[in-house]
């Protein structure tokens, strides 16, 4: 039951901090038109993803339609933060938040290694595995504070990013070859049917896109900061 309410909260705040993020950023103007905007489909995505899955309508069995969420999650996250939306965040919003934020990523491998000890996720999805993405999360506390300190380093930042990125990126992949598809490598732990399910859906469709999102921000915000 844990596992379920910590899983709904994280997806919650991402949700909200995006939605604070637009009202920060967004020309005072227009402020509250983008603010209700971004709340309502962010609201939709996380509804109808959630939906979907308590239907039984995502899925890796013939035709597979978790992939092609998956799919959709990141070509979301990447056209979000390269739209006009991403870019006023990535000026709008300091440097140090924008780096910081990415600490929520030490929840999720807690959670997710909650979730292995409980028998519901292979290990290797786990840090008791092969995910190491929790260096990313205690990194990017670390980093944003010592940027919020006043210090200013373009090169460590955007060494940082790309860390997150490749952590990120072997995470993805260690998730689809741990899949029930032809692909499937690790035979010998259980698949990662579970997230199909609701609330775990939010996993691929909400905390990855979170992620993806923020490391393509931190790029813009260091290229505007250089211009």
């Amino acid at each position: 039951m844990m596992l379920h309410v910590g899983f709904i909260l994280l997806t919650a705040t991402l949700g909200a901090l995006f939605i604070v993020a637009v009202w920060i950023s967004a020309p005072r103007e227009s402020a509250l038109r983008w603010t209700t905007i971004a709340a309502v489909l962010t609201a939709a995505w996380i509804g109808v993803t959630g939906a979907a899955a308590a239907r039984g309508l995502v899925h890796f069995s013939p035709p597979p339609t978790m992939p092609l969420l998956i799919i959709a999650s990141l070509v979301l996250a990447i056209g979000l933060a390269l739209s006009p939306v991403g870019g006023r965040i990535a000026r709008g919003i300091p440097l140090a938040a924008l780096v910081g934020y990415q600490g929520f990523r030490v929840i999720v491998e807690l959670l997710l290694h909650r979730a292995y000890t409980d028998g519901l996720m292979p290990v290797q999805m786990s840090f008791s595995g092969r995910n190491f993405d929790i260096i990313t999360g205690v990194t990017a506390l670390a980093l944003g504070a010592w940027l919020a300190s006043g210090h200013r380093s373009a090169k460590l930042v955007a060494a940082w990013n790309v860390l997150g990125i490749l952590l990120l990126a072997n995470v993805l992949a260690i998730a689809m070859l741990s899949a029930p598809t032809p692909f499937r490598v690790f035979m010998n732990e259980p698949s990662n049917v579970w997230i199909t399910h609701a609330p775990w859906v939010w996993l691929p469709t909400v905390m990855v896109v979170a992620a993806i999102f923020g490391h393509v921000v931190v790029f813009r915000a260091l290229a505007s900061a250089k211009r």
